[in-house]
């Protein structure tokens, strides 16, 4: 039988909860002694089927270091229930796009799947299972973890199903440091004398100073400044530093007015053509990499690796290969740090305003033939003793417990995960399996005291490399958050993360947006290009270009939606 929609399964699953048979070829490896788990409770528990199944998972992310669960976490997984992942992951920074579309088209779907910004398209297709049910009956750690934000879960107000369980952030997340922002080399800073970096022309000044100093590194042409471009990466390094560099938070391609809740594509916003002026500045003055909107993602990390970069606009996890490359070579001295940089002073970076539970999420698909042990298997992985597994590790070898009940990792562990990452990664496992699961966010305390994850202050600086404390200690910091203005600073957003609100995957405003993406990702670059007096007019045609393909009506469009999810998010009645 072909399951029709999402809403039809879910209806005959609620009849019959035990389905007979597994997902994907349930007679691979496992192990028939796994004794369970401790669940939130911290208390040892029986698990009532800890036969082997294979589920299969397609991850809408890359992850080079996947080891095929052979590292020391996914082995103690799958004795723990039984579960064997056959995982594919997308290549490169494709995001899924082009093999969820495919799937979409196709009905072939995997069992488990993290779709990422495509998950309204295997919805439409009727390919996702609604989890609602299945939460409620078989996964009491789900349950437990979202009790106070399960309408943060429902895919809208006309349809309230959870098609998907958020994974790639945790709840009630306190942020302890940053990992983004606009990023300079330890040596480049040390050189000169520790400089006050907090605008642009700062930021600038730093790079160009230093690269008249030394023009080549290693007998290679020395780079002040290279962005990435490749596909979607540009809205990372290229389009959004535009409004966290003029006081707006990151509501992906959009601006919302928070008084009125009136959505514009950001690039609107008069300021942020002003950063893109700066950009254009930085081209001219050779200080920008000419290549840097023609090289591929490959090519820019290599250059990272190769020590020759003296700064960046990106978000660490786009280069941290690259970093973890130099930190394996002991060139500690050419990693990053990170500066809340803005246009003017007048400006406050927004990186750390909350936008509340909410994010991409792990899904169950209409093709799995066990969802019942589905679910159970990602609520045991969101159990207390499953998010220590997947944090910390294994006990004995990556952490120990001291007299005191604390976790304490030591210190030939964290000189690896420091110096020697991806080797590391690929054995342990630690860190591998975050999207298989829900999890509190880092400053949570577990119910032995301890932080569920290693992301707390005391640990963060023992993960620093020696330039890093050394330039920290310079600017009279613990973290490079430090810099940063506090969430605190911002209230949250009522809308939560727009990179996760539906939109209509089909009709015009598909057609309008695609329209005007191809006309940012042609243009922005073109006017950053340009000569200086011919900046103002490409950029103004593109604003008009914008309109001509019919963004202001995608825009009212999106007003509407944002007016419906502050709604659902709050329960106040939106004019």
């Amino acid at each position: 039988m072909k399951w029709k929609t999402p809403k039809t399964f879910a209806a005959l699953l609620l009849a019959s909860t035990l389905l007979v048979g597994g997902c994907g070829n349930s007679g691979k490896s496992g192990n028939d002694s796994a004794t369970g788990n401790k669940g939130n409770a911290g208390q040892e528990q029986k698990a009532d089927d800890n036969s082997p199944i294979t589920f299969t998972f397609f991850g809408a992310d890359a992850s080079p270091n996947w080891n095929n669960m052979q590292d020391d976490v996914g082995k103690v997984i799958t004795e723990k229930t039984g579960v064997t992942i056959d995982a594919e992951y997308d290549v490169g920074s494709g995001g899924g796009e082009q093999k969820i579309s495919l799937m979409a088209a196709s009905g072939e779907v995997p069992d488990i799947i993290f779709a990422k910004g495509n998950l309204g398209k295997l919805i439409d297709a009727g390919l996702l299972v609604d989890l609602a049910p299945l939460i409620e009956e078989h996964a009491p750690n789900i349950k437990k973890i979202f009790e106070k934000d399960m309408n943060r879960l429902k895919y809208s107000n006309e349809d309230q199903a959870i098609y998907s369980i958020m994974t790639n952030g945790g709840v009630d997340q306190q942020s302890f440091d940053a990992t983004g922002g606009f990023e300079i080399q330890q040596r480049v800073l040390k050189e000169l004398g520790y400089p006050k970096v907090r605008t642009v022309k700062d930021f600038e000044n730093v790079l160009k100073q230093y690269v008249e100093k030394h023009p080549t590194t290693d007998g290679q042409p020395t780079i002040p400044l290279t962005l990435n471009a490749d596909d979607w990466r540009i809205m990372i390094t290229v389009t959004n530093p535009a409004f966290l560099a003029t006081g707006a938070p990151d509501d992906g391609e959009y601006y919302v007015n928070p008084e009125t809740y009136e959505a514009k594509l950001h690039y609107k916003r008069p300021e942020e053509k002003e950063y893109f002026r700066w950009l254009n500045h930085m081209y001219n003055e050779g200080l920008l990499d000419k290549d840097s909107f023609v090289q591929k993602e490959d090519q820019y990390k290599a250059k990272i690796a190769s020590g020759r970069v003296l700064g960046l606009i990106d978000q660490e996890w786009g280069y941290q290969d690259a970093e973890n490359a130099l930190k394996t070579a002991g060139k500690d001295e050419y990693t990053y740090a990170h500066f809340p940089v803005t246009l003017t002073e007048e400006y406050e970076d927004h990186s750390f305003q909350s936008a509340g539970v909410d994010g991409y999420g792990i899904s169950i698909t209409t093709a799995c033939k066990d969802p019942v042990r589905a679910i159970k298997f990602l609520d045991w992985m969101s159990s207390e003793e499953g998010q220590i597994l997947r944090n910390w590790g294994i006990e004995g070898k990556h952490y120990t417990v001291d007299a005191n009940g604390t976790r304490v990792i030591p210190a030939e562990i964290q000189d690896r995960k420091v110096n020697d990452a991806t080797n590391f990664q690929k054995e342990s496992g630690i860190g591998m399996y975050l999207t298989l699961g829900a999890r509190y966010g880092d400053g949570v305390k577990d119910s032995t005291g301890n932080y569920y994850t290693t992301n707390f202050p005391e640990q963060i600086i023992a993960g620093y490399t020696e330039a890093e404390k050394e330039t920290l200690k310079a600017y009279n910091l613990t973290t490079w958050k430090d810099l940063f203005p506090a969430e605190d600073a911002f209230p949250a957003k009522e809308w939560g993360a727009l990179y996760n609100m539906p939109v209509p995957t089909d009709g015009d405003y598909q057609v309008i947006f695609k329209k005007t993406q191809d006309i940012i990702r042609k243009r922005i670059p073109e006017a950053i290009l340009a000569k200086p007096a011919d900046f103002d007019k490409i950029y103004d045609t593109f604003l008009a270009e914008l309109d001509k393909a019919g963004a202001e009506k995608m825009e009212a469009e999106y007003t509407e939606l944002v007016k419906a999810r502050v709604s659902l998010f709050t329960g106040k009645e939106i004019q």
